[in-house]
């Protein structure tokens, strides 16, 4: 079974994917038409409601973890990094090279920045964490603003 459920969140419309009993797509939905999602009916399953709960939880400064299952694939190196993402704790933030150290690839931080760009569970993989090596904040698919405002909402 293949799901797929847009939510508004305070940060804009989130769509959650579900495939065969694992969340394979958290995303910004900029449009109400989801396209790449042919043979996805919308539909809000239990899993895809329980994913929205979370999220709100985490919007509302109440859940610093998700507890779901999860589904992304890419190239070994995308998951790679996904993974590394996954590992920096709540609040915290990372630098593109030093993800690219984690993942044994210290010369790849372009690389792992369009890895981040790729990264198909945004806020669950947390790519928002993930900021310049001086500090700065760097592109972000729901825009600059919304990396900003879940970075704010962690540091509360």
């Amino acid at each position: 079974m293949k799901s797929v459920f847009v939510y508004d969140y305070p940060i804009g419309a989130v769509g959650i994917a579900e495939e065969n009993g694992s969340i394979c797509r958290v995303f910004f939905a900029k449009e109400k038409t989801l396209p790449g999602f042919s043979g996805f009916e919308t539909a809000e399953t239990p899993l895809i409601r329980k994913t929205a709960m979370q999220l709100a939880e985490y919007f509302g400064g109440r859940r610093k973890y998700f507890d779901l299952p999860l589904t992304f694939s890419g190239t070994d190196f995308q998951n790679s990094v996904w993974n590394a993402l996954r590992a920096i704790p709540f609040g915290k933030t990372s630098s593109y090279q030093e993800i690219a150290a984690t993942v044994g690839r210290p010369k790849a931080s372009r690389a792992v920045g369009m890895a981040n760009h790729r990264n198909p569970l945004v806020i669950i993989v947390p790519c928002h964490r993930v900021i310049g090596q001086n500090g700065s904040l760097t592109g972000y698919g729901g825009g600059l603003p919304v990396k900003e405002y879940l970075l704010e909402l962690e540091r509360r």
